[in-house]
């Protein structure tokens, strides 16, 4: 009679343990998956959201996109360019609308238009943002200021995966395009092994898994970067340690007046921001922007490439090997030059009449 007791109080006090298990593990998996989630963005002009106070155009899935408009009046521009804005920017950080002189400006009658990228700044975020999706963004903005069967396009930094995504997606659209520093995906498929990896490797170790988690787990990036036990991404972190040099130089002569409006950058959150770019940008794209053919057979109009020797950010070494496999796209690489070259004197000009002449400016 005793056994059976006991027996029965060693049942009773596994199915104890095993309850507790249970709920422990549930308890788990439940705090791992809500650590795992991002937090939705705060949309603008929402309850407690950020305010509006840019122009904005509703785009084909019901999304808006803000704009601001540069240059001389649209109606009377005879060239128009759409500006895309890197990572941690916004509609704002357009330094060749800031930085061209009258003489190119009204000389060449030059209109140009910056926009929040979606999630950033007082535009939509889009979970389901894609190069492409991106391309037809910017076609949809073009189509709404009414510029016209064709216009130019400038991609900086990460604003280059818009840019490529234009060639690929509306060549028929642009007149040309301007590639600056733009950020290279190391999984490129036309990328060699060797030198693909030598790039890789050249950058801090903690960029190097926060690009890799990016690539083969879009799912942990923003777990990955907010989780306070190692480091994630420099750009997540705002680390400038990593940056050239020259890049600091400039930095240090901007000073924090620089600008006024980075509150206004992540103010719909991290995830639809900065994270979103490194998914998009490291992720698994739909084309190879190596296998791209020559828009511009005919010399009609151009494709330039813009990069520094010194770009801690974006190795010169990819950049060198993409216009190798793009005879036709303009490569100019620029001596000494970090990540924020265009903030050189006299560049902004030399950029954009490249671009609009195919003249470089003679200083």
């Amino acid at each position: 009679m005793a056994t059976g007791s006991t027996d029965s109080a060693t049942s009773r006090s596994s199915g104890v343990l095993y309850k507790l298990f249970v709920v422990f593990s549930v308890c788990i998996a439940a705090s791992t998956y809500q650590a795992l989630q991002p937090p939705p963005p705060k949309l603008c002009g929402s309850p407690g959201g950020p305010s509006i106070t840019a122009p904005r155009i509703k785009l084909r899935d019901g999304r808006h996109l803000a704009y601001k408009e540069h240059g001389v009046p649209r109606d009377e521009a005879a060239r128009k360019i759409v500006f895309v804005h890197g990572s941690d920017s916004c509609r704002h950080d357009n330094a060749f609308a800031a930085l061209l002189t009258p003489d190119i400006k009204d000389g060449l009658g030059v209109y140009m238009v910056s926009f929040d990228r979606p999630g950033y700044g007082e535009s939509d975020a889009d979970p389901n943002r894609t190069p492409k999706s991106l391309a037809l963004d910017i076609e949809e903005l073009a189509d709404q200021l009414s510029l016209g069967t064709k216009f130019y396009i400038i991609g900086y930094s990460m604003g280059g995966q818009a840019t490529w995504a234009c060639l690929k997606y509306i060549p028929h659209r642009l007149a040309g395009a301007a590639l600056v520093t733009p950020v290279v995906n190391y999984w490129w498929k036309s990328f060699p092994a060797d030198i693909s990896n030598e790039a890789y490797n050249l950058q801090p170790r903690n960029d190097q898994w926060a690009v890799r988690v990016a690539h083969y787990a879009p799912w942990l990036t923003h777990w990955w970067n907010s989780q306070k036990w190692f480091l994630g991404s420099s750009v997540v972190t705002r680390n400038l340690g990593l940056l050239s040099k020259s890049d600091k130089e400039i930095l240090f002569k901007i000073g924090a007046a620089g600008r006024p409006h980075e509150g206004e950058i992540r103010q719909q959150g991290t995830h639809e921001t900065v994270i979103r770019d490194m998914i998009v940008g490291f992720g698994k794209w739909e084309f190879d922007p190596m296998e791209l053919e020559n828009l511009f057979p005919n010399k009609e109009g151009s494709v330039h490439l813009w990069q520094g020797d010194d770009d801690a950010l974006v190795p010169v070494t990819l950049q060198r090997y993409v216009a190798k496999k793009l005879p036709w796209v303009h490569y100019h690489e620029i001596p000494g030059a970090g990540h924020m070259f265009p903030l050189f004197p006299g560049m902004v000009d030399n950029i954009v009449k490249t671009l609009l002449t195919n003249e470089e400016v003679k200083n």
